[in-house]
């Protein structure tokens, strides 16, 4: 027995609705990690892994997990300066900032956010010895209306050390969309 043509039409106006419904269904999106696969630029080897927890999403509220291996930290560290490009227009509340180590949390002791000069200073109360992985933590950020790629250079310094010098630590490749 065959089935006249217009249940067979109803059938398919029915998986064609459905199909452009599924396709056009907001997905969940999970927040971005990594810099992912870079074909030209990026920083190479001094690529830092990191995690936005609100997905990175443009114009939005995010929490950025800005992440040091311990064999980037190959000396201690009391200051971490983090320089990022003129283009991001992007906000931070200098307020939430924390440095966690080794599952630690600690509060810096002072954060100055320097908007003129692209950098974000963090000062801690005591020195990270070497060789511990490190995650800075800035909450409630501003991401920029615009998306786009953006580098965070961090610098470390030491001020036991008898000549305190900024050493490049790595540059965290954040993609904000």
């Amino acid at each position: 027995m065959f089935a006249p043509k217009s249940a067979i039409r109803l059938v398919g106006a029915i998986v064609a609705v459905t199909g452009c419904w599924l396709a056009a269904a907001p997905t969940i999106t999970f927040a971005q990690s990594n810099p992912g696969f870079t074909l030209i630029g990026g920083a190479g080897k001094d690529t830092l892994d990191y995690y936005l927890d609100f997905g990175g999403q443009r114009d939005n509220w995010d929490r950025y997990r800005l992440r040091i291996p311990a064999k980037k930290m190959d000396l201690g560290a009391d200051k971490f300066t983090i320089n990022y490009p003129d283009y991001y227009e992007g906000t931070f509340d200098k307020d939430q900032v924390e440095v966690v180590v080794q599952d630690q949390t600690i509060k810096p002791k002072e954060v100055t956010w320097d908007k003129e000069n692209h950098r974000l200073q963090i000062f801690l109360e005591k020195t990270i010895e070497s060789g511990k992985d490190i995650e800075i933590v800035l909450s409630n950020v501003k991401n920029p209306s615009f998306g786009g790629i953006f580098n965070f250079n961090c610098m470390a310094e030491n001020y036991t050390d008898s000549v305190p010098l900024p050493r490049y630590v790595g540059t965290w490749v954040l993609s904000i969309s």
